[in-house]
């Protein structure tokens, strides 16, 4: 099991601030994540970044990112300041932004 963390606005977005999921990969955990949600929450995970058990993601594919049992996820959606599009995945292309 995973926990997914949420913090400002993807915390507003999914409703609650910790979310406990069953996933192999951080893709699994973010279908997972996504499943009993609107598409405002999907559209806020596109433009979030993700650390996973204290590591940047940089630009690894979801898919090839593994969770291990007891894996954290942080979701940080942007924050203010930076250009828009720029290292948090907004660009669409299933990349973790970092």
């Amino acid at each position: 099991m995973a926990v997914l963390r949420y913090w400002a606005g993807a915390q507003a977005a999914a409703g609650v601030r910790e979310q406990v999921v069953d996933a192999a990969t951080l893709a699994d955990a973010l279908d997972a994540a996504r499943a009993h949600r609107d598409e405002r929450f999907a559209r806020v995970l596109g433009v979030c970044s993700f650390v996973v058990d204290e590591q940047p993601g940089g630009l690894t594919p979801h898919a090839d990112v593994a969770l291990g049992a007891d894996a954290v996820v942080e979701v940080l959606p942007p924050f203010a300041g930076g250009a828009a599009g720029v290292g948090h995945g907004a660009t669409g292309s299933g990349m973790i932004g970092a």
